[in-house]
């Protein structure tokens, strides 16, 4: 099992660049089983998530071609349309193919998705879209088993709460049902308009994407199509938090800036420096001392999430005591106790941790509990006095490619170790 060794203290500067969205490759990958013709895709990040879907798509009857970045698939035939636990048991994404498999296929058997313990992903408002769709489900010994024999129809879909990979599920089974779908209260992410815009390339009638509101008009089939997925906004952040806690000077590079508006209003209410030099980069240096700014979550255009854990790192290297509401996972917190280790003055109370700084970290031996809990160490640790050891950074590898390379050129002191 791999560990990161880090020794703190330097500043990074200088350039990083984003790879493409694992959030927006994977249901991009999914969408590829709506049709027979063959789905190239550009800017895939190699990274174990991407890996699980892609030998989970062979599984199911697509070829698989991956070569320079790009990702070619074919699923001429639907050979087995099911996701076994053995496969997807470290993955959250699995239930994107639940959609596709029963729109193309008219029956899907999913195995309820694993990944990281960071609280319910309740795939019953995917069940209650599919069913709204026409499918008969039933749910035992831990797999979903879907069944449209005569295809799916349109119906109006209203989700009880916001849900990403919901709206991105019955996105794609209501493109090949019959008549219209409209979801309702659907996520407004820019991976949701990502996976659009392929559907809309394949030959799928979408509007509204982005909005709460979008309407599908069902086609009787799609076709190939060419596509390059977005930049991913969450490794953006990350590095740009790693530029604001390390008093560095980092321009992050190959992003959409718009994608992280929340978190650069944040960054700069602490009193980080924020600019964008180019169409698609992003600039932040650390000039003075950073003020502590309370956070909560939202879904998009809030702030995300998935920044949650990095931001509550920097906070630790921050003049006051910032509150951090955690509203979208109920156990998104466990990497405040692995900071605790390292010196952090934090105190969680549910869905609230208040977190007073500035404290002078020190290295310790910490666990990674999650994808982004591990990211939150690695930022953590770069400004801890002496050695930091990261175990369990598999975690990490499911959604940051090669990142200790990337900030190693920037100037961090840290290696991977076997």
């Amino acid at each position: 099992m791999d560990k990161f060794v880090i020794n703190g203290g330097n500043a990074l500067r200088g350039e990083i660049p984003v790879n493409g969205s694992k959030n927006s490759a994977l249901p991009a990958l999914a969408a590829a089983l709506l049709t027979a013709e063959p789905v190239t895709l550009h800017r895939i990040p190699r990274v174990r998530d991407i890996r699980t879907m892609q030998r989970l798509l062979v599984d199911v009857g697509a070829k698989v071609d991956v070569e320079d970045g790009a990702v070619r698939l074919e699923a001429a035939k639907i050979v087995s349309p099911e996701a076994p636990y053995e496969l997807v048991k470290t993955m959250r994404a699995s239930s994107l193919v639940l959609g596709p498999l029963v729109a193309r296929a008219g029956r899907a058997r999913v195995s309820l998705p694993g990944g990281c313990a960071i609280g319910a992903r309740p795939i019953n408002l995917h069940i209650f879209g599919l069913e709204q769709l026409g499918a008969r489900i039933e749910q035992s010994h831990g797999y979903i088993e879907a069944v449209a024999p005569d295809g799916l129809r349109g119906a109006s879909v209203h989700f009880d709460r916001i849900t990403v990979t919901g709206t991105e599920d019955l996105m794609m089974a209501a493109v090949l049902a019959k008549g219209e779908t409209v979801l309702r209260n659907a996520a407004r992410e820019p991976e949701v308009m990502d996976l659009a815009e392929l559907l809309i390339k394949m030959g799928a009638k979408i509007e509204g994407a982005g909005t709460s509101t979008i309407r599908i008009q069902g086609v009787a089939e799609l076709g190939g199509a060419e596509h390059t997925i977005i930049a991913d906004r969450i490794e953006a952040g990350t590095f740009m938090v790693a530029g604001a806690i390390t008093g560095g000077d980092v321009t992050v590079t190959g992003c959409n800036v718009e994608h992280v508006g929340a978190l650069v209003a944040k960054l700069q209410q602490a009193g980080a420096e924020v600019t964008q030099p180019g169409a698609d980069s992003v600039r932040v240096r650390a000039t003075g001392k950073l003020r502590s700014v309370d956070m909560t979550t939202e879904e998009y255009p809030g702030f995300a999430t998935d920044l949650q854990a990095q931001y509550m790192a920097l906070m630790t290297q921050a003049e006051g005591i910032a509150i951090i509401v955690e509203t979208i996972f109920e156990n998104r917190f466990m990497h405040a106790q692995e900071m605790a280790r390292m010196g952090a003055n934090i105190r969680v109370d549910g869905k609230q941790a208040m977190v007073a700084g500035p404290r002078a970290l020190s290295g310790a031996g910490v666990i990674a509990s999650d994808l982004r809990a591990s990211a939150s160490l690695v930022l953590a640790a770069l400004v801890a006095k002496g050695e930091t050891v990261i175990d369990r950074v598999y975690h990490i590898d499911r959604g940051y490619e090669k990142i200790e390379q990337k900030l190693a050129a920037a100037g961090a002191r840290i290696e991977r170790v076997e």
